[in-house]
């Protein structure tokens, strides 16, 4: 059972991450693309704002198929749980409830997504994991790589002066 639920946690996460990234980078499932995803990236204090959305796109379309799969574990919810994180980060201003446009939703996907890097993919799964020495690498640079991110978007938020 706990490998079949493993299986459904992974499927869902990386299958919805998977479309959101192809949403920000192609256009796809209706989404807006990737100029459109630069501008609202650079509005977020995220510069240069183009590359910022590929490489959040990348991480979200790249790490859903690597959950869903379970290819390479635990390389795809790591890269969920920086885009994610980075995510929570900008959205932390407009609170906990996705209803006023807050971080419920992406702190919900981090939470599954470092739940799948502890337990990790079970056994339903294609190709196997990243070796120890690999895999500790891969989540050094997530936690630069989105510290980072999340730092530069405080720091253009408390840049702005407050619109009361």
């Amino acid at each position: 059972m706990r490998h079949i639920l493993l299986l459904a946690s992974r499927s869902v996460l990386g299958g919805y991450l998977a479309v959101h990234g192809a949403q920000k980078l192609f256009g796809s499932f209706g989404g807006q693309g990737l100029d459109a995803a630069a501008v609202g990236f650079e509005s977020m204090g995220l510069r240069p704002g183009k590359a910022a959305a590929a490489f959040a796109g990348a991480s979200e379309l790249g790490g859903g198929l690597m959950t869903a799969t379970g290819i390479a574990d635990p390389l795809g919810p790591l890269a969920i749980a920086g885009s994610m994180a980075v995510a929570t980060t900008v959205l932390r201003t407009k609170g906990p409830l996705s209803r006023d446009g807050g971080f419920e939703l992406p702190l919900t996907n981090l939470a599954l997504a470092l739940g799948l890097i502890i337990a990790g993919p079970g056994r339903f799964r294609l190709g196997s994991s990243l070796p120890r020495p690999w895999a500790r690498l891969a989540a050094l640079g997530a936690l630069v790589i989105s510290g980072l991110s999340m730092s530069q978007v405080v720091r253009a938020s408390s840049a702005v002066p407050p619109t009361s």
